[in-house]
């Protein structure tokens, strides 16, 4: 195998890299690893495939993925970002066929929906900085899942910016613009 300045990675050397079982982002060439997420981090989302997956699944209105699972933010310089959780709505012309889909060794193609659960680590300024990386690619809305608040902030993506859809807390349903009829208590996120 070539021998690959991980100081720069660009997208010819990155599709080289061996399989990582890591989390990591790559933020304009540059590998940057993650602490390994903590158990009550996998637990939380654990908890959001599991409510999620059977209604989306059911109805074959969306395909749910989980970490580790590389989005191109850009090509060059090279920026991936590997969201906790992800929906792809079905019916999209850009996602193509099922089989196809799932054959991609990286995704170039934006998510409806990302999901990020914040870490003890994260800074607010990096948070932010993958919200702005979903709005740029076309997220429709991400999700922002905080342990230690027990909430989960739904925020409206678009070309113009940001809203925020609603914050909602323990004994409340999580409320989405573009997943109508969900159906997710913030109780079954966290207990």
């Amino acid at each position: 195998m070539p021998e690959i300045d991980t100081k720069h990675l660009t997208f010819a050397d990155y599709l080289l890299l061996p399989t990582i079982r890591q989390r990591y982002d790559i933020i304009d060439g540059e590998m940057v690893m993650s602490d390994a997420p903590t158990v009550r981090h996998q637990w939380i989302s654990q908890n959001i495939f599991l409510a999620l997956h059977p209604s989306l699944r059911a109805n074959q209105r969306g395909i749910l993925i989980y970490a580790p699972c590389d989005i191109v933010v850009r090509r060059d310089p090279l920026r991936t970002r590997q969201p906790d959780l992800f929906i792809f709505l079905r019916g999209r012309d850009d996602v193509g066929d099922l089989e196809t889909f799932l054959d991609q060794p990286v995704l170039e193609v934006a998510p409806d929906i990302t999901i990020e659960i914040i870490s003890k680590n994260e800074t607010r300024r990096a948070r932010m900085e993958k919200i702005e990386d979903y709005r740029r690619i076309g997220v429709k809305e991400c999700w922002i899942v905080s342990p230690q608040a027990q909430t989960v902030e739904v925020l409206r993506l678009s070309a113009e910016g940001m809203r925020t859809v609603g914050i909602y807390g323990m004994g409340m349903h999580v409320h989405s613009e573009i997943l109508d009829g969900l159906e997710l208590s913030v109780d079954e996120v966290f207990v």
